[in-house]
């Protein structure tokens, strides 16, 4: 095997190198240097997308840390992925958190970094970046987690409220299986790399089945999850957050944790998709950069810029704006707290009881996904249409000002032994609008705790309680509050297993507000932003579709995306397709997936496909994954997997 080869550098700043590991493996890292003989601290992004192709743009914003703020940086390719040795077996193994360990320590060690090391990165590098703090290697001081969760069960993409995330499983879920089963870049690997393929596509295995094999919160899931231990960091934490994104909620949350835990922590929350804050839709849009470095600045550099005196949490008040799945941006302002929890008090409103409401499976499709991002997984729409076939509660809203969870605690009876509550609120305009404000799901199976299953008696009145989702909003004058509970929320999780109906027999809505003389003084200590730029391009070429077969008494989603592009050393294709359906008669539901990577280099061309075949019974998960493997269209490898999971 080949030593990475010197790929394009800028005065000899930007190098590949190999990271050893204590077992032998090798890890294939970019190093990012400044143009000074001083040694300075190093930040460590790792991922497993693939640095030199798949995720080559990320490059822009490490030399900007580099070029602007002189930091050095290590972008890695973790374990089996990308063109580092191993085999990936899994998100989050315990694997790579030695591995990042002993990543830290070797930079730490090299006579260009200062000893001082920092993490950072967007969901996946944000997540490790949170498990590897949670470890406390001597030399990582400080972190900056963008859109990254606390809390792999409940805020992630694999389950809400005890409930499968169905429409994540042909985008995310899915599309893992083909990009773990791609080369190493020749260029970078050198000698030996089709082997090395060959060998990760015969040892490799689909994430997905293991996560379908973990249906209730329990050990697997607390692995890699900071809650409830927040008191396991000591280094200095910078939260990134969206309100539009699916990991909002290790906010609030987070920062009180951290807070009583004595550690450095900033939460910047604005209005952002899981996309750069600098061209999301909804904006508006910053450049995240610039603080970032102020942070890094304070925690490994040591000066004194201020940051740590700042106030705690500066987060994006959204105001009354009209709904549209490619909102540009919100209407509102930026806001600054210390303490949100000292700010916030509960307002309590009644629940009258309703008589049995029977279950349309397909309610949701107007609010399609918890996460939005790049199209097709946008914003919410109007509300009003999934309002309808919901139990709806209206109150007038004027000056309502929200910032937390909501909660819902209500007595419920359900006609079957499986039944979930979805619950939605809205701000309603005068003409009918109705724009989501938050969302919250609970499988009623795991009512006495997420990590049970215990089956409903029909006709038997039980207590339970719905956290909704992190919120912020204010009610423009004439605007009413609605509380919207149906018993889906499809296609963001799988409907229930059989048709029933749910009666609610009245309870208590809490709303998380601000005190009028707390808001008075929010805007005080704001910070100057950085303008971000335009919002992304609304890409046409993108499916985005939902279809009512009025005959066969089914509901489906459709998605599809695709694009082709420059790499460092090639060019690459990706091809996404998805299709999730719904019987409105039966409640059995469908998961198709269709997804392609190719890539062109001047040592070959490859590509991996992958189709996902996930049928949603009453009583099982029926999966099968097929996969194709080929160099220069010829097939080198195919692999199949069919395996059936019972439906806890």
């Amino acid at each position: 095997m080949g030593t990475p080869s010197g790929r394009r550098t800028t005065d000899g700043r930007t190098r590949d190198v190999w990271l050893p590991m204590a077992d032998g493996v090798r890890l294939a890292a970019t190093l990012y240097l400044p143009a000074t003989d001083e040694p300075q601290p190093c930040l460590l992004e790792a991922l497993p997308y693939r640095k030199d192709d798949l995720t080559s743009s990320y490059q822009s914003e490490y030399l900007r840390l580099r070029d602007e703020f002189s930091y050095a940086v290590c972008r890695l390719d973790l374990r089996g992925t990308g063109s580092s040795e191993g085999v990936a077996t899994d998100e989050y193994p315990a694997a790579e958190q030695r591995d990042l360990g002993e990543a830290i320590t070797w930079l730490a060690a090299q006579p260009w970094c200062t000893g001082s090391v920092g993490m950072f990165g967007t969901s996946y590098s944000g997540f490790n970046a949170i498990q590897v703090a949670a470890q406390r290697p001597p030399a990582l001081k400080a972190i900056c987690a963008i859109y990254a969760t606390d809390d792999r069960y409940t805020d992630d993409v694999h389950y809400m409220g005890g409930a499968l995330r169905l429409l994540d499983m042909v985008d995310y879920c899915h599309y893992m299986t083909p990009m773990n089963a791609l080369p190493p870049v020749p260029a970078v690997f050198g000698e030996g790399w089709r082997e090395e393929w060959l060998r990760r596509v015969d040892q490799h295995e689909p994430w997905l089945l293991t996560w379908l094999a973990q249906q209730t919160d329990g050990a697997y899931w607390r692995h890699g999850s900071l809650r409830p231990g927040y008191d396991r960091i000591d280094a200095a934490v910078m939260i990134v957050a969206g309100w539009a994104d699916g990991y909002r909620n290790n906010s609030l949350r987070t920062v009180a944790a951290l807070q009583d835990a004595g550690t450095p922590v900033r939460l910047l929350l604005g209005p952002w998709a899981h996309v750069n804050t600098a061209s999301s839709r909804p904006g508006p849009r910053i450049d995240v950069v610039p603080e970032m470095a102020r942070w890094w600045d304070r925690w490994l550099r040591g000066k004194d810029n201020g940051v740590d005196a700042e106030p705690a949490v500066v987060y994006f008040a959204r105001r009354s704006t009209r709904p549209s799945p490619t909102l540009d941006t919100f209407e509102g302002e930026w806001r600054a707290l210390d303490r949100p929890t000292a700010a916030v008090r509960s307002r309590a409103f009644s629940v009258d009881a309703r008589p049995p409401y029977q279950v349309a499976p397909d309610v949701g499709t107007a609010a399609w996904i918890s996460c939005a991002g790049h199209l097709p997984y946008g914003q919410p729409g109007d509300q009003r249409h999934d309002d309808a076939d919901s139990l709806t509660w209206d109150w007038p809203a004027d000056g309502f000002d929200l910032l937390g969870h909501p909660r819902l605690r209500a007595r419920v009876v359900s006609s079957a032994p499986v039944a979930h509550l979805a619950v939605r609120l809205c701000d309603v305009w005068p003409d009918g609008t109705s724009a989501l404000i938050t969302r919250g799901l609970l499988n009623l199976l795991r009512r006495e705790g997420l990590d049970r299953s215990d089956p409903l008696v029909e006709g038997e009145e039980y207590d339970i309680e719905v956290e909704l989702e992190a919120t912020s909003w204010v009610f423009e004058p004439g605007h009413r509050l609605r509380l919207a509970i149906a018993g889906a929320d499809w296609p963001n999780t799988v409907a229930p297993p059989q048709p029933l109906t749910v009666e609610l027999c009245g309870g208590t809505l809490e709303l998380p507000t601000l005190e009028t003389g707390t808001n008075a003084s929010l805007t005080s200590r704001v910070p100057a932003f950085e303008p971000g730029g335009a919002a992304e391009n609304v890409d046409n070429s993108v499916v985005w579709r939902v279809e009512r077969d009025v005959v066969r008494g089914e509901t489906a989603c459709v998605v599809g995306s695709g694009s082709t592009y420059d790499t460092p050393y090639g060019r690459a294709t990706e091809r996404y397709q998805g299709r999730v359906t719904v019987d409105r008669a039966s409640f059995e539901q469908r998961a198709e997936a269709d997804v392609t990577f190719s890539l062109e280099w001047p040592e070959a061309a490859v590509s991996v496909r992958s189709t996902l075949d996930l049928r949603v019974r009453p009583r099982s998960y029926d999966v099968v994954i097929d996969l194709e493997v080929k160099q220069n269209g010829e097939t080198l490898a195919t692999r199949h997997w069919a395996r059936t999971f019972d439906r806890t």
